[in-house]
Parts: C-alpha cells; structure tokens; sequence
C-alpha cells in the first residue's frame, strides 16, 4: 500500500516538473517571439544627441565691445540688439535663444568675431550617428521614428526622417595592409515639433528607433 502511494507521490511529482519545465519554454518562446515581433523592422541608433545649429552674431566692423543688452538663456525676437562693437549694433537676424556671451566689456574685438551665440529653437533636430552596416541602406527621410532623451527616462518622442548624410563623419582617405576596411558612420536627422517638447534642450544625450517598415 505504502509503495503504491509512493509511487502516486512520484508521478505526481515527475508530472509537476515536467508542467513546470512546459510552462517555462512557452513563456521563452513567447518572449522571444515578442522581442523579435518588437524589434523586426527597426533600425536602432544608440550614438544619438539632441541638436541646433549655433547662430554666431559679431560686429561687421573691428571695434571695443562697448556694451552687451542680453543674457544667456534670454529668448529674443528677431532684430533684437544684442551688443555695441565700437559704433556697430549687432542685432539678431531671427528669434531664438541666447545660449553664449563673450562677457568681456572693453575687450577688442575683429570682424566676424562672434560676441555673442544663439541658437533658433525650431532648427532643433535630433541627430543620430550610426554604421554604414548596420541598417544605414533601409533609412530613408520619411519614415517614422521615434526617440527617449536620458535625462527624461522612458518618454517618447515621435518624429520622422528628415535627412541622411550623404557623406560620412570620416571622409578621410585610410591606407591599411589589412584586408578588412574600415567602417564608416553616417549621420541621420530626425526632424519633430519642438512646440510639443519645450523641455527638450540643445546637447541632451538621446536614443531613436526608426520605423524602416
């Protein structure tokens, strides 16, 4: 009786491990279908960074830098007085923000030497650096992308393709002895309504996904 009992116990028990062992393998096929279904047709780009243009404002004459009339961070409108070079007001040719004053009055300053920086909010893109082998020949301006920025987490933000470069970050001429060529890393622009995002600042480290389906 006792070993009719064990023997129960035991098959049971083999029965338990081997549901056990079943429920496991469904649960890891169905993450990686999942995982396979999420990534399928994405082209990931990690080397990613938030971007605008620096607007650079200078006198058209040499001259004392007599006077400054913003400050960093400042938003101006176009046409704004942004400092006095000798007799010369140099002014903004668009609205944007104040992001760097040579805050040096008296100093001497030449032609095209820039007293003050800006940058115009609506140029802001967010620009990714990726390998020539690794997805660069299925992005194509257009398609859907969406990024996360470092210092907000998990968020995402929705944009498209704007550009790919049409030449690399390295255009340099390398001789090698090695077989084996070197990569070359392309820039993509992901272009998005910066009205929607005003917390997103020039320079923040970032992460896209394009949508190359």
């Amino acid at each position: 009786m006792n070993e009719e009992k064990n023997n129960k116990k035991e098959i049971f028990k083999n029965t338990m491990v081997q549901s056990g062992i079943g429920i496991a393998i469904i649960i890891l096929a169905l993450g990686g279908f999942l995982f396979w279904q999420s990534s399928n047709g994405t082209i990931f780009i990690e080397n990613s960074y938030v971007n605008a243009p620096i607007i650079n404002l200078s006198g058209n004459t040499a001259g004392t830098l007599n006077a400054l009339y913003v400050s960093e961070d400042e938003v101006i409108a176009a046409d704004t007085p942004v400092a006095l070079v000798g007799t010369n007001t140099v002014t903004s040719k668009q609205n944007g923000v104040i992001t760097h004053i040579e805050n040096s009055i008296g100093a001497f300053f030449a032609p095209g030497q820039a007293v003050v920086s800006m940058i115009h909010p609506e140029d802001m893109r967010v620009v990714g650096t990726i390998d020539e082998t690794k997805g660069l020949d299925q992005i194509k301006a257009g398609q859907n992308a969406t990024f996360t920025v470092d210092a907000f987490g998990s968020k995402t933000y929705v944009g498209t393709v704007e550009s790919v470069s049409e030449t690399s970050d390295d255009t340099g001429v390398v001789f090698s002895i090695s077989d084996k060529r070197p990569t070359k890393k392309f820039d993509v622009k992901i272009k998005f309504d910066v009205t929607k995002y005003p917390e997103l600042k020039n320079g923040m480290s970032a992460k896209i996904t394009v949508y190359v389906n």
